[in-house]
């Protein structure tokens, strides 16, 4: 709930809250008509794609209690098409919206970025082979180099090394 307003505004689903922001705040979303459609797309991307990563790929890879080789060839080809599809993108542009980093950089990063980085889902990178997408390797770091990514990745973190985890966000 945003009780910011004169009445509260109730705001749900990530890709809602980081539009409703950006336009809130006039941030991370290009003003100009046609990169704010790219950006648009491409976090509309991430809402329907992120569940093949996460809850095909990354499911049945490292948490399934029964290892089932055709779930796992299933989504890792998924999961390979859909890296084919980002780096295409990257090869085009240095942000998936164009030349702005943007609520759908925001958007896609933890998902796809964390798996290049080596930060879910076991060996899921070496398994993939996600070395072999150079232009999203050139974006994964780029956007994982961001201070406010990296402090992103530990609010409200509880595992892991204590130097790694930020309990309270608004901790300095």
């Amino acid at each position: 709930m945003d009780h910011s307003g004169e009445k509260p505004v109730r705001v749900f689903e990530s890709g809602a809250i980081l539009l409703y922001l950006a336009e809130k705040f006039g941030a991370f979303l290009p003003k100009d008509h046609a990169a704010r459609t790219e950006a648009l797309s491409w976090l509309f991307w991430q809402m329907g794609s992120g569940p093949y990563l996460g809850g095909g790929f990354g499911h049945f890879y490292a948490y399934a209690p029964v290892k089932i080789e055709y779930a796992i060839d299933r989504f890792s080809m998924e999961t390979k098409r859909q890296l084919d599809v980002l780096d295409r993108r990257l090869a085009e542009s240095e942000y998936l919206g164009g030349d702005e980093y943007s609520i759908a950089d925001i958007a896609v990063w933890p998902w796809y970025g964390a798996l290049a980085s080596g930060l879910m889902y076991n060996d899921a990178a070496t398994f993939l082979q996600v070395h072999e997408y150079t232009h999203f390797q050139r974006w994964v770091k780029a956007i994982g180099e961001r201070p406010a990514v990296q402090r992103g990745r530990m609010v409200n973190r509880v595992m892991g090394d204590p130097a790694s985890q930020l309990h309270e966000r608004h901790d300095a």
